[in-house]
């Protein structure tokens, strides 16, 4: 396996007072400044804990109660779609010095943030961000007009530490992701018709070829169904966690 070779696995019920309107399960992952924290809330939303420092991503107040939930130094938002973008939640749990990371519409509706579109990048608090496209090819609203048009939604590679995180958001599986580089851990969206099926996911798998793959933004999705796809790909490990 390219990466995490002796990685260490927690995955426990979150007890502190900060999590008390729910428990959701955490993956600890070693990186080469630290332990990086994943904490699984629900559909899209998630965060990260690293070096003192918590990263909220798409948080939506219908998956936790955000006002008991840690406190963001910083919030990704993948796109504009209301199960990834809660101007409520955002505000609960942002500070003073909350620095957010979203595309050209939400921060025409939010009115701040730093903007990235396709291809750019920055770097918030030494965590170097890149943008990465989104989109569907096949799922259509209506012939001609995709669920997540090109251009509107990004998804995110992270890098923390050694280690690249690669958050898809809402995307199907699109040739960009053969030029990612190197990803270790990856969030992949698989539910209809939003997204991606299984079989597409295990297409896009891979493309990116992560060391970890986490189905995540699964709705009723069969998460099962993936691992078999998978099985003869050395090298990716599918770990599929509670995410309602």
């Amino acid at each position: 396996m390219k990466a995490f070779l002796g990685l260490t696995l927690v995955a426990t019920m979150a007890a502190s007072p900060a999590l008390a309107a729910g428990t959701f399960e955490t993956d600890r992952l070693p990186t080469s400044v630290g332990d990086l924290k994943i904490t699984f809330i629900g559909h899209a939303s998630l965060y990260f804990t690293f070096g003192g420092k918590v990263i909220h991503v798409d948080p939506v107040g219908d998956y936790a109660d955000y006002a008991a939930l840690p406190k963001a130094d910083l919030i990704l938002v993948t796109h504009d779609h209301s199960d990834h973008f809660d101007l409520k939640a955002i505000a609960l749990i942002s500070k003073g010095k909350t620095k957010l990371v979203l595309t050209p519409l939400c921060a025409a509706k939010l009115g701040r943030g730093i903007v990235l579109k396709n291809g750019e990048e920055t770097t918030v608090d030494g965590i170097r961000i890149e943008a990465a496209p989104a989109y569907n090819i096949v799922h259509m609203r209506s012939p001609g007009a995709p669920f997540h048009p090109k251009g509107d939604g990004n998804g995110y590679i992270l890098t923390f530490g050694n280690k690249r995180v690669y958050v898809a958001g809402d995307t199907e599986n699109i040739p960009e992701m053969k030029s990612l580089g190197r990803i270790d851990c990856a969030f992949l969206p698989m539910n209809l018709p939003y997204t991606m099926t299984p079989e597409m996911v295990a297409d896009a798998a891979r493309m990116v070829r992560p060391a970890i793959l986490y189905p995540y933004h699964t709705t009723d999705t069969d998460t099962s169904k993936l691992q078999p796809l998978l099985k003869d790909e050395k090298g990716i490990e599918v770990r599929i966690r509670r995410m309602p």
